[in-house]
């Protein structure tokens, strides 16, 4: 749906009288003159004032018998105060200011003998700050210089953030120093926060969003979560073998460690690894709470992004419209990678724009323009008014068998009789599409024809399998695979799909203690012979969608939905989409304890599609004169190996 504009807000009498007559009195010209279309640097950043606060949470979750307080670090402009003029603020809350550093180059904030901020990390309060707005540094409860202990996107990581922005709207307090200290008033700003960040920052602003705090008025979240169960788990399959008590113990302080014993339980025992949907899972799905968001949302996320993955974009995504939300996507084709170091150039001047419009009300039109930027081909960029793209329907598509037995065909037509394939730990998603057209025991595969025209997928796909195991456990793999050549970003790189290059350009004003000039990137591309172009898991004891795992009784019969994460890719004229079906996907979900075979009912196997344009459009790719396939590359981009302990937002 399209950006709404923003809701006129109501004035005074004599001031709306006074609005009218002074644009009676103006020329068209004279009043497109006056409408500033956006805000300029014209406050010096060197002279802008570096505070710090503490603002209390009202929780103690230390248990040390005061009330936790959170550092807040503020660089604002000098001159907005001396003319008596109120700025918005700009706000990134994270784990990692003193453990892990931010962007590309891990960045950590310093502070000066007086314990005031002088490198705030990223370019946001150099760029913003002399354009009129408060940028502040929020750190979470139990990491650097904050009380608390680090829960993992629980009641206290989001209380935090949620607690400044309160303070910002007069409803909390700050004081000077950690322990006592006289208390601070926020009278320096109007109360307008947007609150951005990548990963664990961008997933803190989703959160925040979903309690309706007043006063918050846009989120930036980049490669974000949206429900914490979903980054350790996948319908039950477990993504990495450790979990949220693992991850409070990495950001932490030593002496959150010491004295967050039983947060570090609660986290132990409400996150057991069956994969079971606990109470703790509950509280972290910000997207049941969707309808209590409030403020506009301009989400970005890398469609290869294998740590915070794209299942977390297509939920959140649509239960933002579904409540009303006004939306912004940019999905590109890394991993899990910030803006700043894909389309850095584009992104600051879109980011300037949207924070102009949606924190200083200036109308300067990106609420009318596309919703969404697809990265189609790395450095080539397409716009959808809309995302999905209006006339997007899910079509289903039917497994069948081939001409060849073992090579089965993917279509509008239901198939009869059954597949089988046993879980191959030790294989993954490029080995199964490289030897798609071969019959091999690890997997089932099935294709379409060569396709007579470009085919867009668009949207979150569905793939249902009625399956007889072998065993007591089992778990499913499904990926959607684009057959044909192409060059795409070289996601499973160490940089992700991006290469950091040794030249610096700078985005905003600089000081001796923080410099706004960063190392330019470029991107790292592979050409390859297929691409996964979505991928969903499911542990096969879900089956009834309790939250629940279940023993299976060997040789009965099961069905299951595995959903698939949200994508958007063209497939050309000439490739063949694949459907695959599949056990463990080695490196992004954990073996079951056994090692099944699976059988699956082709007649009761089915895939639903988004397709633009619908079934008439699949229809019309898959007729007409035959196309002769071209010839592939022997490769995919392999998936990056399994990662025991991935933390969201870690430096590449």
């Amino acid at each position: 749906m399209p950006i709404r504009t923003r809701p006129t807000t109501w004035r005074t009498l004599a001031t709306a009288a006074t609005a009218a007559l002074t644009a009676t009195l103006l020329t068209p010209a004279a009043a497109d003159a006056a409408a500033p279309r956006e805000s300029r640097p014209v406050h010096s950043y060197v002279d802008a004032i570096r505070e710090a606060v503490w603002v209390d949470t009202g929780l103690d979750e230390d248990l040390d018998g005061r009330t936790d307080r959170v550092a807040v670090d503020i660089v604002r402009p000098r001159e907005a105060g001396r003319a008596g003029r109120k700025v918005p603020v700009i706000m990134d809350a994270s784990p990692y200011y003193s453990c892990c550093g931010r962007g590309n180059e891990s960045q950590t904030k310093t502070y000066d003998g007086h314990g005031d901020i002088v490198r705030m990390p990223l370019f946001y309060d150099n760029y913003f700050v002399p354009r009129g707005y408060a940028v502040v540094g929020v750190d979470l409860a139990g990491t650097s210089r904050s009380d608390g202990c680090v829960d993992v996107g629980g009641r206290s990581d989001i209380r935090s953030a949620k607690a400044v922005v309160d303070w910002l709207n007069g409803r909390a307090t700050a004081y000077s120093s950690r322990t006592g200290g006289e208390r601070v008033r926020a009278d320096w700003t109007d109360g307008s926060t947007g609150m951005i960040g990548k990963s664990w920052d961008g997933t803190i602003a989703n959160g925040v969003a979903a309690t309706g705090v007043e006063g918050l008025k846009t989120i930036v979240p980049v490669a974000a979560i949206s429900s914490w169960y979903d980054y350790y788990f996948t319908q039950g399959a477990p993504l990495y073998d450790s979990g949220p008590d693992w991850l409070a113990r990495y950001v932490q302080t030593p002496e959150a460690r010491e004295h967050c014993t039983e947060v570090a339980r609660e986290l132990t025992d409400g996150a057991p690894r069956t994969g079971d949907r606990t109470p703790l899972w509950t509280e972290r799905d910000y997207v049941r709470a969707a309808k209590k968001v409030r403020a506009s949302v301009f989400l970005v996320h890398g469609m290869q992004d294998l740590n915070v993955r794209m299942q977390h974009v297509g939920p959140w995504w649509d239960a933002l419209g579904k409540n009303g939300v006004r939306r912004k996507i940019w999905l590109s084709q890394t991993g899990h990678v910030d803006p700043f170091d894909f389309r850095r150039a584009e992104w600051v001047r879109t980011l300037h724009r949207w924070f102009d419009h949606e924190l200083k009300g200036i109308d300067n039109g990106i609420d009318r323009e596309p919703v969404a930027d697809i990265e189609r081909a790395p450095d080539e960029w397409v716009t959808s008014t809309a995302w999905p793209p209006r006339g997007t329907h899910a079509v289903t598509l039917r497994p069948a068998h081939g001409a060849r037995d073992g090579v089965g065909t993917l279509g509008l037509r239901p198939g009869r009789g059954t597949a089988s394939f046993t879980d191959d730990p030790a294989l993954d998603e490029t080995d199964w599409a490289t030897r798609i057209d071969t019959p091999t025991p690890e997997k089932a595969g099935f294709v379409t024809r060569p396709l007579t025209r470009d085919l867009r997928l668009a949207g979150s796909s569905r793939v249902t399998v009625t399956v007889t195991p072998s065993t007591p456990t089992a778990h499913l793999s499904a990926v959607l695979v684009d057959l044909g050549p192409d060059t795409i970003r070289d996601y499973a790189d160490a940089g992700e799909g991006i290469v950091t290059l040794s030249e610096r350009t700078c985005w905003g004003a600089s000081t001796e203690g923080d410099s706004s000039c960063y190392r330019e990137t470029r991107a790292k591309t592979a050409d390859v012979g297929h691409t996964v172009v979505s991928r969903g898991w499911a542990d096969l004891g879900e089956h009834a969608g309790t939250g629940r795992g279940e023993p299976l009784v060997p040789g009965k019969r099961y069905t299951i939905g595995l959903d698939l994460a949200a994508a958007d890719h063209v497939v050309p004229r000439g490739h063949r989409l694949a459907l695959i079906v599949a056990g463990t996907d080695r490196g992004l979900i954990d073996p079951p304890a056994d090692t099944p075979t699976l059988t699956l009912d082709l007649a009761r196997t089915s895939a639903r599609v988004p397709f633009a344009g619908g079934a008439a459009a699949f229809a019309r790719a898959t007729s007409g004169p035959p196309v002769t396939a071209p010839h592939t590359a022997p490769d995919g981009v392999r998936p990056p190996a399994a990662t025991a302990h991935r933390v969201p937002g870690e430096t590449r």
